[in-house]
């Protein structure tokens, strides 16, 4: 996932960088003591500090006490607060510029359960055969029930060169098996692209790091001197990342002043408007954006502003949801702490959190003529199946209430990308394209023929 840098302000999709003032020590005990009932609380905590301290049948550290009270009090929230002891406060950092040792995954949690979101593509974690929705039941071994998806990525981050076994349960598993897997740096170029037949350009945004909107500018110059006539920006399994890049990429493909997204939280301060400069926007060719489960958080934030302009035609499958910001505070003692402090939406208002973005047009990829007997949909993950996600109270009154989703689909039949031959997503996005194409060459002859008969 994307980080930040020292106190440089960066604004991240998943994590915004503010000022230590937001919630500083001092301004938070205010807070807590002109709560009544809170101090009196607190009382109780420390009540409960001291017993253990000088009861419990072995001698505890005081700062390994604090650490699990302030992980379990951020465990009751949604699933993506948590707090960053120092030397991982520090390893967030590598990440955001697009390196680190590791398998190339990213992991959430699920029903107690470490679980794969979506392999890197170009990892060894992809290259293994990892797949979205795998359970991660035990690392070198070691079990993983109860682990912290901290400890989790410390123990699969490492040199490059060495191996880490994870020990995988599929829903198509009869047992678990294991994947031993040999670490390398994980140096990720966000932006590949190519031509296709009939002049089709295409472009993989793999993730949103510092250089991406860079990258995708090259990738963009170099298909239109190749004289493309359409274009096809693959989002899918694209976990997310900076907020910058986000807003940059839509910029590319809308006119001047448009908005492309917007945050509101309890805060002032968290309620923010993204628009379009409009400098040097690619307007010539018409976009097929395709997305699927592992499109979340920037990718949706691209996806839904394209789609809210009409600048693009949305295919695939139902996004994974992930529609809240958060907000990461420095702490005195070096370690960080990453609070949801807003949601965001997209320029017609729609609230993508625990819904995700619904396609124009859905395929799934599922190639019907290579399907052998008829086997039961795979459960894909998406943000409302993670424990405690926010607005689980708003989902579980709506559905009493029987108000539907916005445009709810099925679940995918499959995870990763597949091979071309397979991609029936890339196929009919290409199909699109080639169409429109035909019918632009058909219009002046239509119109002609339509004034010749006044």
């Amino acid at each position: 996932m994307p980080r930040f840098f020292g106190g440089k302000r960066v604004l991240l999709i998943v994590l915004v960088l503010v000022s230590a003032s937001f919630l500083s020590g001092a301004g938070m005990a205010r807070r807590v003591l002109a709560r009544g009932d809170d101090y009196e609380n607190l009382r109780v905590f420390t009540e409960v500090l001291s017993l253990v301290q000088s009861n419990y049948v072995e001698d505890m550290e005081n700062k390994k006490l604090v650490e699990g009270a302030i992980k379990g009090m951020l465990k009751t929230l949604d699933p993506h607060t948590s707090y960053m002891p120092p030397e991982m406060y520090k390893e967030m950092q590598v990440e955001t510029e697009g390196q680190f040792g590791g398998l190339g995954i990213e992991i959430t949690i699920r029903d107690d359960n470490l679980t794969v979101v979506s392999p890197i593509e170009d990892t060894p974690a992809f290259r293994a055969g990892l797949k979205s929705g795998d359970r991660i039941l035990k690392i070198d071994g070691e079990p993983t029930k109860d682990i912290s998806l901290i400890d989790a990525v410390r123990k699969m981050r490492g040199p490059r060169g060495t191996p880490v076994t994870v020990t995988i349960m599929r829903e198509d598993f009869e047992a678990p098996k294991d994947f031993t897997i040999t670490r390398d740096v994980i140096k990720i170029r966000s932006v590949s692209h190519r031509k296709l037949d009939d002049d089709i350009g295409y472009v993989k945004l793999r993730n949103f790091h510092k250089t991406t909107a860079d990258e995708l500018e090259e990738a963009l110059h170099d298909l239109e001197e190749q004289k493309i006539t359409g274009l096809v920006l693959d989002l899918r399994n694209n976990p997310g990342g900076l907020l910058n890049q986000a807003v940059d990429i839509v910029d590319k493909f809308v006119s001047k002043e448009q908005l492309i997204v917007y945050t509101q939280g309890r805060v002032r301060n968290q309620n923010m408007r993204f628009s379009s400069k409009g400098d040097h926007p690619h307007l010539e060719y018409p976009l097929v954006v395709l997305v699927n489960n592992g499109s979340a958080s920037a990718s949706e934030i691209v996806a839904g502003a394209l789609q809210d302009h009409g600048r693009g035609i949305v295919l695939g499958t139902q996004t994974f949801g992930k529609g809240s910001v958060q907000t990461i505070i420095p702490l005195s003692d070096g370690s960080g702490l990453r609070l949801t402090t807003a949601r965001y939406y997209t320029p017609k208002g729609f609230l993508i959190q625990g819904k995700g973005i619904s396609p124009d047009i859905k395929v799934e990829n599922k190639p019907i003529e290579k399907a052998e007997a008829p086997q039961p949909p795979r459960k894909m993950i998406r943000e409302k199946d993670l424990p405690n996600y926010l607005d689980q109270e708003k989902k579980d009154k709506e559905e009493s209430e029987g108000k539907p989703e916005r445009q709810p689909s099925d679940p995918e039949s499959r995870a990763g990308t597949p091979t071309p031959e397979d991609d029936l997503q890339l196929q009919r996005a290409v199909e699109l394209l080639k169409g429109w194409t035909i019918i632009k060459k058909t219009l002046p002859m239509t119109q002609a023929a339509q004034a010749g008969t006044k």
